[in-house]
């Protein structure tokens, strides 16, 4: 299977891709939030995709990766990274891993170009639904985090009624 092929390179080259990919996020001005997470964080997170695409892609289950970007989606929004800046961020990993295909020339011929094509549709699922439970993680996070300062606010009347 050529996409598996394709996904074994990129795995293979996952620290350079990684190294690259953070140069991105730091110059880019549609991630400059993404400064406010540890660069350790970043670059675990980053290679955690990479180093592991063929799991990501072919083995993991769609729960596996609502389970983890939700949880991603919910970090950043504790550590005030704007959601644009985070979907970003998933976006540029996706075309940054397209173009390191393009760019060394591995996509030649017509049995290639099937397994682009393959490649680019589990490409697109994943990081697709990575984008959506990440944003679903955010919004949750943020609604609660919302909802803890509004509660010492809703108990106040009560408290106050019951002084008087």
């Amino acid at each position: 299977m050529i996409a598996v092929r394709l996904v074994r390179l990129i795995e293979r080259h996952s620290d350079e891709l990684t190294d690259e990919l953070l140069h991105k996020f730091q110059t880019s001005v549609r991630t400059g939030d993404l400064r406010k997470v540890p660069l350790p964080e970043l670059r675990n997170r980053s290679n955690e995709i990479l180093r592991n695409l063929s799991d990501w892609l072919l083995s993991k289950s769609d729960a596996d990766v609502e389970r983890r970007y939700r949880e991603i989606g919910a970090l950043r929004a504790c550590q005030n990274v704007s959601l644009a800046h985070v979907c970003w961020g998933i976006v540029l990993t996706k075309e940054h891993i397209w173009n390191f295909l393009q760019r060394d020339g591995f996509l030649r011929g017509p049995v290639e170009i099937f397994g682009e094509m393959e490649l680019l549709r589990l490409l697109d699922q994943f990081f697709d639904r990575a984008i959506c439970y990440c944003a679903e993680g955010y919004e949750r996070a943020k609604l609660e985090s919302l909802g803890a300062m509004h509660a010492p606010n809703r108990a106040m009347p009560a408290a106050t009624a019951s002084r008087g």
